[in-house]
């Protein structure tokens, strides 16, 4: 193996190729730069990162290179000590071993466990890195103007938008650049991992702040469909509860009439099955809330019904969230056995659960850089929202410690700890109580077993987007389709939408019929 000395923060050896993952901008600038002085790096190519396997596409995995500056406190001490005691998620042996491999480096140069760390110096760990698997559902492209800068996309569910936590290659953005050779993306709604549906991204930055510009002034309309648990109301049934963010970094949002955001959704039943299990919905939100139609429909005593967040009788109860209220309390005892804030946990161990107060460790030395695994901080409804920023804004602790969130405590307890058990019990592969992990042969690295097809989806999907002068839509999932003749009867009617022909008249106009 050779590796190419470039001192980059984030770049992933695929191939035969050291791939940035950071700026596809300072990519294709570093790509014209190499073709002009005739050292062109070859790009990687799909075939050698993506691979189908028992019905799910997976990823070869790859080696990750993370880079930062040692911290003030890392300096006068040695690498070996700075890895093995900031970064207690991988063992002390593994981080030798790595060190004398050379893939963990000074300077981009190779080192013995005893070198000092110095101030100034570049610290520079290779991480062999191990993808989850997403479905094998292709993104299907809904429209491509390139007139009016303007792409449209089917997401399929279980795919991330951006890369982000354990996820790079199979996200939307690199699947766009890598198989469709779609690059310099700027994402204009983004949708929750496991939400599918409609995705507008623009193909220049003039563009995507116009489009910016029409969600925050309102001017376009989003349509949803979900699949809700019980029999919905017959009927136009309007939530207009405020939300607020309870825990930004489990997305966890909540009804709050004194505090929250004000926020209105309509909501319309398409179809009641048979055992009035469950339901399909029409939704229409008229404000852009993280994760507003969750949140109102949980209200309504009617959550998405495979939705692990507030669909979660493990965390809510039997009421399951519904009129606003709240599981009764854990016993006061049970309650002082957990640390009584954020500061005094990250005192005993790190945000998760590595003992070190940045949570970099086999992720890397620059891992706390890249955004959070999981559920994205969308600022528009139902995880979706307006951003030509190329990734997620970053999000901070796990619970807030705003006095108005006290209440709310108990609730997050409790998701925090049905959560770790679900991240032990993947990392296991079986139950929380074997001690016999699989583990890459490579790398020793606990593996995840594979999703299952109720893990990568949620019953909520972006069927249709209208602004000035256009529409677009996606085709319902198979789970809606017992709503599909009756969806006609209640769907935004877009006034201004122009013909196919005139659409190329205006930069901002792409309709699609």
């Amino acid at each position: 193996m050779v590796w190419k000395k470039k001192h980059k923060l984030s770049e992933s050896y695929v191939g035969g190729a050291l791939v940035d993952s950071r700026n596809s901008k300072r990519r294709k600038e570093q790509d014209e730069k190499e073709e002009s002085t005739g050292n062109s790096s070859p790009q990687p190519d799909a075939a050698d990162i993506y691979y189908e396997e028992d019905g799910l596409q997976r990823i070869h995995p790859y080696y990750h290179k993370y880079a930062t500056h040692a911290k003030g406190r890392w300096v006068g001490r040695s690498i070996f000590a700075v890895f093995s005691q900031e970064f207690r998620d991988r063992s002390a042996d593994y981080y030798e071993a790595a060190i004398r491999q050379g893939l963990i480096e000074l300077n981009g140069t190779k080192v013995e466990p005893t070198t000092i760390v110095r101030n100034g110096d570049l610290v520079t760990h290779y991480i062999h890195r191990h993808e989850p698997p997403v479905g094998t559902a292709p993104i299907r492209v809904v429209a491509d103007n390139d007139v009016a800068g303007l792409l449209a996309i089917d997401k399929p569910p279980g795919v991330p938008v951006h890369p982000s936590g354990r996820y790079n290659y199979n996200s939307v953005i690199r699947i766009l650049e890598i198989k469709h050779g779609l690059a310099d993306l700027f994402p204009i709604n983004r949708l929750d991992r496991l939400t599918s549906g409609l995705m507008l991204i623009a193909r220049n930055a003039q563009t995507a702040r116009a489009m910016e510009t029409d969600f925050r002034a309102h001017r376009i309309q989003k349509e949803y469909v979900c699949k809700v648990r019980g029999r919905f109301p017959a009927g136009l049934v309007v939530c207009d509860q405020p939300i607020r963010v309870v825990a930004h970094k489990l997305s966890l949002n909540c009804v709050d009439p004194a505090m929250g955001k004000p926020s209105v959704t309509e909501f319309q039943c398409l179809a009641v099955s048979p055992d009035e299990a469950t339901s399909i919905v029409y939704c229409r939100p008229k404000t852009g809330r993280t994760h507003q139609i969750r949140v109102h429909l949980q209200f309504l005593g009617h959550p998405i019904a495979n939705d692990p967040l507030y669909c979660n009788e493990h965390v809510w109860g039997r009421e399951m969230g519904k009129g606003g209220r709240l599981p009764p309390s854990p016993p006061r005892q049970q309650q002082q056995q957990q640390p009584s804030s954020v500061e005094e946990k990250e005192e005993k161990e790190g945000e998760d659960g590595d003992y070190a107060k940045e949570p970099m460790g086999a992720e890397a030395v620059v891992e706390n850089e890249e955004e959070e695994e999981e559920e994205e901080a969308p600022s528009d409804a139902a995880g979706d929202g307006p951003s030509v920023r190329t990734k997620p804004k970053k999000m901070v602790g796990k619970r807030d410690n705003d006095p108005a969130n006290q209440p709310w405590l108990p609730l997050v307890q409790r998701m925090e700890e049905w959560k770790t058990r679900q991240e032990l019990v993947d990392h296991v592969g079986q139950s929380v109580d074997t001690d016999t992990p699989r583990l890459c042969t490579k790398c020793a690295t606990p593996m995840y077993p594979d999703p299952t097809p109720d893990e990568l989806s949620i019953w909520l999907h972006a069927w249709r987007y209208s602004g000035p002068g256009w529409t677009f839509e996606s085709s319902l999932p198979d789970w809606a389709n017992e709503a599909s003749s009756l969806i006609d009867s209640v769907k935004y009617i877009n006034n201004s939408t122009i013909k196919k022909d005139d659409a190329r008249s205006s930069p901002h106009s792409p309709n699609v019929e």
